[in-house]
C-alpha cells in the first residue's frame, strides 16, 4: 500500500506517547546489531541465541568485528571489539562481511518504511538508521507515536526477521536520543522524549560521549570547562562556549536544551557550501617506503578517476601518512595546486614530490589517506612554463576513457601497470565495498 498525503498541518493534530496532543513527532528507527542479525537470518538462527561475530579472519586476530549478535553483547562483549578480545571460551561463529547483501537488505527494510508513509517524511541516515516524520500519519492510522513506531518496527521482523529499535521524539535530536539512550532500557525497544522528559531524565546523565555529536575530544573539551553534563552546559555562560567552540557552540547550546529546529525537509534540501574527496588505507601489514610509494599513487588513481566522473577540479591537497605501531607521529602535508585541476599527472607529480621530501623511509608504514578539497565546477586554468593545454587535455581523454571502460567492465578490467606488483592493493580492494568484502 503505497499512497501520497496532502494534509493541511492546521487541519489535524497528534499525540505523543501518553496521549497528550502535540505539535510534531520523529521516529528514529535503528536495525539492531544490523550485519550480525542478517547473518543470522540468513543461516535460519536467533540472533539472541546465537554467538556470531562479523569480521574478515583473513586480516588476523587484530580484525574489528564489524557486528556482534545480540547474545554477544549479553555475554558482556562489546561491539566493534578486535578478534583477540573475544573471550577464549566462547567460540562465535565467524561470517565473513557481505556488504551488497546488508545494502540489499537495508533496501527492502526502507522499502517496508516507504508502504506506510510517503518518501518526503524519510530520511536515510545510515545503512541501518533512518528518520521519519510521523506528524502526519498518526490521525491517518488513528495510533500513538508508540504504537505507530511499534507498527513499523513489526513489519520489519514479520518480513526479515531482524529486530528493530525505535526512538520517539518532538524533534529529530529527541528521537535519536530517545533510541540511542532510552530504548535500550525498554522491553519493547522503544523510547519516548519531549523536551521535559529530557532533562527530567537526561540532564544529568553521563557521559556525554551517549549524546548525537560529541565524541571524546569534545567531551575532554567540555570537562576541561568544567561541564560534566548537559544541565552543566544548558546552564553555562553561552560566551564561554562561543569561545571555545566557535559557531557550533550553538549546536551544544541548543541539544543540551533538547532543541533542534532542523527538519527532515531542511536536511534533505541542505547542500555544503564547500566539498570535497578523499580515500584513506589502512594497511594489513607493515609496508616499505617504496611499496607504500605505490600504493599512493594507485590511491591518486582512484580520487583523480572519481573526479572526472564528478566533473570535478581540485585546487588543494591534503595527505596523511601512519607509521607502523605510531612509532613516530603521522606525517600529514597539505599544499594548494597552482591550478584547479583533474589532471592526474599534474596531482600525482605534486604529492609524490612532497611524500620524497616528507616521508621518514626507514619506518614502516601502516596507514595513508589522501584528501582532495575545494573542488571547482569549472576549470579555470592558469597555464605555467612547464605545462601545456595540450598534456592537460590529454590527461583528461585518457581518465574519461579509463572511467568509460570501468564503468561498463568493472573497476578491474583497466589498471595501471603498479597493480600488478607484488604489494600492490588496487585489484583486492576494487572487489571491496566500503573497504570490506562486498559479496
Amino acid at each position: 500500500m503505497k499512497f501520497i498525503l496532502t494534509l493541511d498541518t492546521n487541519e489535524y493534530s497528534c499525540y505523543n506517547f501518553y496521549g497528550d496532543r502535540m505539535n510534531k513527532i520523529y521516529i528514529c528507527i535503528d536495525l539492531k546489531t544490523f550485519f550480525a542479525s542478517v547473518e543470522c537470518v540468513e543461516r535460519r538462527l536467533d540472533p539472541f541465541k546465537t554467538d556470531l561475530v562479523v569480521a574478515d579472519p583473513s586480516r588476523g586476530d587484530g580484525a574489528i568485528c564489524l557486528a556482534i549478535s545480540p547474545k554477544m553483547k549479553q555475554r558482556g562483549i562489546k561491539n566493534r571489539c578486535r578478534m583477540w578480545e573475544i573471550p577464549k571460551n566462547i567460540h562465535p561463529i565467524i561470517a565473513k562481511p557481505r556488504m551488497k547483501k546488508y545494502m540489499e537488505y537495508s533496501i527492502y527494510i526502507n522499502s517496508i518504511y516507504l508502504d506506510y508513509i510517503n518518501k518526503d517524511d524519510w530520511f536515510a541516515y545510515s545503512i541501518d538508521e533512518c528518520f521519519i516524520d510521523a506528524t502526519p500519519y498518526l490521525n491517518y492510522y488513528n495510533k500513538t507515536p508508540k504504537e505507530f513506531a511499534k507498527m513499523l518496527i513489526d513489519a520489519v521482523y514479520k518480513k526479515t526477521g531482524i529486530t528493530a529499535a525505535a526512538g520517539i521524539g518532538t524533534n529529530m535530536y529527541l528521537a535519536k536520543i530517545a533510541l540511542d539512550i532510552t530504548a535500550k532500557h525498554s522491553k519493547d525497544n522503544i523510547g519516548y522524549l519531549d523536551e521535559e522528559l529530557y532533562k527530567e531524565q537526561l540532564w544529568h546523565h553521563t557521559p556525554l560521549t551517549d549524546f548525537w555529536q560529541i565524541g571524546r575530544g569534545i567531551e575532554n573539551r567540555l570537562y576541561n570547562l568544567h561541564l560534566k553534563d548537559m544541565c552543566d552546559i544548558a546552564n553555562c555562560e553561552e560566551s564561554i562556549l562561543y569561545k571555545e567552540f566557535g559557531i557550533n557552540a550553538e549546536f551544544l547550546i541548543d541539544h543540551s536544551k533538547g532543541i533542534e529546529p532542523c527538519t527532515i525537509k531542511d536536511v534533505k534540501s541542505y547542500k555544503p557550501k564547500s566539498n570535497s574527496i578523499s580515500n584513506s588505507h589502512i594497511l594489513d601489514k607493515d609496508y616499505s617506503y617504496s611499496d607504500a610509494r605505490n600504493i599512493l599513487i594507485e590511491m591518486v588513481d582512484n580520487l583523480v578517476l572519481d573526479l572526472v566522473n564528478r566533473n570535478k577540479f581540485a585546487t588543494s591537497i591534503c595527505v596523511i601518512i601512519g607509521y607502523t605501531k605510531d612509532k613516530i607521529p603521522p606525517t600529514k602535508f597539505t599544499f594548494k595546486l597552482e591550478q584547479a585541476t583533474s589532471s592526474f599527472t599534474i596531482i600525482l607529480n605534486k604529492i609524490l614530490q612532497e611524500f620524497d621530501f616528507r616521508i621518514n623511509e626507514y619506518v614502516p608504514i601502516r596507514r595513508i589517506g589522501i584528501s582532495f578539497g575545494n573542488l571547482k565546477d569549472k576549470l579555470i586554468e592558469q597555464l605555467d612554463l612547464f605545462s601545456t593545454h595540450e598534456i592537460t587535455e590529454k590527461d583528461l581523454r585518457i581518465e574519461m576513457a579509463m572511467n568509460e571502460i570501468k564503468n561498463k567492465y568493472g573497476k578491474n578490467s583497466i589498471l595501471r601497470g603498479l597493480s600488478f606488483t607484488d604489494n600492490a592493493t588496487q585489484i583486492k580492494r576494487n572487489k571491496l565495498l566500503g573497504g570490506h568484502n562486498a559479496e
